[in-house]
């Protein structure tokens, strides 16, 4: 129904009921006709045919408002052209109705009124300034923390789910992927202006069933009804649509965790702390960013809790222990050295093996710890062969490439070079290729100036290796075991591992296979022209006791050899 089918009286009516409205502004909006019948306040001059388009240009909408203001016009524009399911929308804006008035935050509602093909043809529009005690509600919502409690925002999700007794319930929480870097590289304020930016578009897209709050820092929740699982991943794709991908040139990325509610008894805190979990749970997954909460995932946050929960003790207790995975030369099986690999002996629970610890203390930062624990312990093992007169090979330790920005490696790698004196070539360093290649590249090149090995880990899994050889001057080039196993199996792929290892010698790289597991493999590695390798088909990770055991071993047997 469009404003021609309004006959003058019942326009009188209307007009005459909501003048006494001193807070509000009312029109209806008559978009195949461009005609606006304005029934409360003078916001809209008379003979503008786009009442939107003329608020968006003009001063009565601030400047921190515009970017969601102009989301809202999108919005009311595609409905008119290519029809809408919605009959009402609303949005907050700091506003004025007049130039001589202090900017307020407004509520804008819009009814929609559409044809029989549901494209919209007429707008009823609502403006009231918020009262002191919905601008209280306001505050407390945009700036309520997970530390304080949420009554008001929990109130809103139950009155919606009370409305919506027969419909499934999602909670969407997401936030901006590495805000810290955006702080760090544009300032805080222009971090904060990207919040609010964020806030304000919630409240474009958001309808009165839909209850949204921001939580922690740049932590945002959303809690909407559905029928269809589809609709959730709709509703999240509409919203990374409209909101963008950059705002003042800030180019940022959103990550969305989902808890769908099972249990409508159960505190909103358990649902928001699920979805929570889905959203940690694809941190740094370069192709999904929306994560969805299940079972596993509760017992994968339990299985973290007890390792955090028990780390630092391990610690002090001496709980990691250095395992030493001998290096081999193909041609004489003799031990040229051995690669340091921390394993966790907890006194309760027994071996926990390192892909059950690694990711967690990469995430939280404790890795840089572990690391320097394992430099020191081959350090040490270095220095005990020295004084027992036994003929040291080289050790070969990890650099986690999480903390190359934060942490001085080449200053610590010097300090123990220095405390245990070992010579400095029996001290390796391995750090897997990795996608920044110039971060890494100055690292490495520090550490080769210092006279240190450096090994590139992992060749082949997946980063710009090629790259990386370009750029960083390695030492030897350490075959990743998926690369090798994966291009073993067919006669193109037995080629691409010849030409890489030719290629590497060709610009004087050393180079050691790992992840070995046959005679076969070991046998082409030798005929391509590869001399070291490591792997189970000569010797799994082994403790420092038994690694002791096979030098001596194969000392006596080379001894023997020459006699």
């Amino acid at each position: 129904m469009g404003i021609n089918f309004w006959s003058e009286d019942d326009l009188k009516l209307l007009t005459d009921t909501i003048a006494a409205d001193k807070e509000s502004a009312h029109f209806l909006w008559n978009c195949r006709e461009s005609r606006v019948v304005q029934l409360c306040g003078d916001v809209i001059p008379e003979g503008i045919g786009d009442p939107f388009a003329y608020l968006n240009s003009s001063k009565f909408v601030k400047e921190t408002s515009l970017a969601a203001f102009g989301m809202l016009c999108a919005r009311i524009n595609s409905f008119i052209e290519d029809g809408t399911e919605e009959s009402r929308i609303a949005a907050d804006f700091s506003m004025r109705f007049s130039e001589d008035e202090d900017y307020r935050m407004c509520h804008m509602t819009v009814v929609i009124l559409s044809d029989n093909d549901k494209r919209a043809v007429s707008f009823f529009v609502t403006m009231r300034f918020f009262r002191e005690k919905h601008m209280a509600e306001r505050r407390i919502l945009d700036n309520f923390t997970s530390d304080k409690s949420p009554e008001i925002f929990a109130r809103h999700i139950k009155r919606m789910m009370d409305c919506n007794p027969e419909r499934e319930i999602a909670f969407i929480q997401f936030d901006v992927e590495r805000f810290k870097i955006i702080n760090d590289a544009y300032g805080e304020k222009a971090g904060d202006r990207l919040l609010k930016y964020l806030k304000d578009s919630l409240t474009v897209m958001c309808s009165d069933e839909q209850p949204f709050a921001r939580l922690t820092a740049d932590v945002f929740m959303v809690v909407i009804p559905f029928d269809e699982e589809s609709e959730i991943i709709d509703f999240i794709h509409k919203l990374e649509e409209n909101i963008g991908k950059s705002y003042e040139g800030i180019e940022f990325r959103l990550v969305f965790g989902v808890c769908i509610v099972e249990d409508r008894t159960a505190q909103t805190r358990t649902h928001g702390d699920n979805a929570t979990l889905a959203r940690q749970s694809i941190k740094g997954n370069a192709l999904n960013n929306i994560g969805f909460y299940n079972g596993k995932l509760k017992n994968d946050l339990y299985h973290q809790h007890y390792i955090e929960d028990d780390m630092t003790n391990a610690i002090l207790n001496n709980e990691f222990v250095m395992f030493l995975q001998p290096k081999y030369n193909i041609s004489t099986g003799e031990i040229i050295g051995a690669e340091a690999l921390a394993r966790w002996m907890h006194p309760y629970k027994g071996l926990i093996p390192p892909n059950q610890f690694v990711p967690i203390f990469e995430k939280n930062g404790f890795i840089l710890k572990l690391d320097q624990l394992m430099w020191e312990k081959a350090c040490m093992k270095i220095r005990a062969w020295i004084d027992e007169g036994i003929e040291p090979v080289p050790i070969s330790v990890n650099i986690s490439r999480e903390y190359l920005n934060t942490f001085d490696v080449v200053g610590k790698f010097n300090e123990l070079v220095e405390k245990y004196r070992i010579p400095i070539h029996l001290l390796e360093a391995e750090i897997t290729e990795s996608y920044d290649a110039d971060n890494t590249s100055d690292v490495v090149r520090k550490m080769k100036s210092c006279g240190f090995t450096m090994l590139m880990d992992d060749f082949g899994s997946g980063f710009s290796s090629l790259n990386m050889l370009k750029t960083t001057p390695f030492d030897v080039l350490k075959i990743d075991r998926g690369f090798l196993s994966e291009f073993m199996e067919s006669e193109r792929g037995r080629k691409i591992i010849a030409h890489t290892i030719s290629m590497s010698r060709d610009i004087g790289l050393n180079i050691i296979a790992e992840g070995v597991e046959t005679g076969a493999q070991a046998k082409f590695l030798q005929s391509c022209g590869c001399d070291a390798a490591q792997g189970f088909y000569y010797s799994k990770p082994i403790p420092v006791e038994e690694f002791d055991r096979q030098l001596h071993e194969k000392a006596v047997e080379g001894e023997r050899k020459k006699k």
